[in-house]
């Protein structure tokens, strides 16, 4: 999946969140929310996994999108080589919370369909039948101004470090 894509998927899904005025200007005063907040761009640093695998690869070359509304949900879809080196994409969304009383950490978790595991690993992940499985991505994330880091932790196989910006 071209990043081109990626893009064009996320502003079709949250295009119906931002409201307009007659002239076609957005509006910004909504009282629901689902406005955007900001736009994350974010790659893949670093990957442990927990029980090494010669198989196992841990450069997930990772690059991905998100929108993140003002009522903390957001909307995102990354394209990455997975733990065995297969092209592989995550649709999700997900909700955040802040930590600690701080605005710098929140914690955020996420939900949605994981694409790629193919044979001969199509058994490593639960319920990928039909080559789309459910996955759900607990996040423990980092923010200053528009510098973003985030641990993700998938399931009980790997630690992932990200960064990006956000804008």
């Amino acid at each position: 999946m071209h990043i081109c894509g990626l893009l064009a998927f996320l502003m079709v899904c949250t295009g119906p969140c931002l409201a307009q005025d007659d002239a076609g200007n957005i509006n910004s005063d909504q009282s629901s929310g689902w406005e955007i907040d900001e736009w994350y761009i974010f790659t893949s640093l670093y990957t442990k996994h927990f029980d090494p695998d010669p198989d196992h690869v841990n450069n997930q070359k990772a690059l991905g999108i998100e929108t993140r509304m003002k009522n903390n949900w957001v909307i995102g879809v990354a394209a990455f080589d997975n733990s065995f080196g297969q092209n592989s994409q995550y649709l999700y969304t997900g909700y955040m919370w802040d930590l600690f009383g701080s605005e710098l950490w929140y914690f955020k978790l996420t939900g949605g369909l994981l694409h790629g595991y193919k044979e001969p690993h199509e058994d490593k992940i639960p319920l990928n039948g039909l080559g789309i499985a459910p996955a759900i991505l607990p996040t423990l994330g980092f923010q200053y101004k528009f510098f973003v880091t985030e641990f993700n932790l998938a399931g009980i196989a790997a630690l992932t470090i990200t960064a990006g910006i956000a804008f």
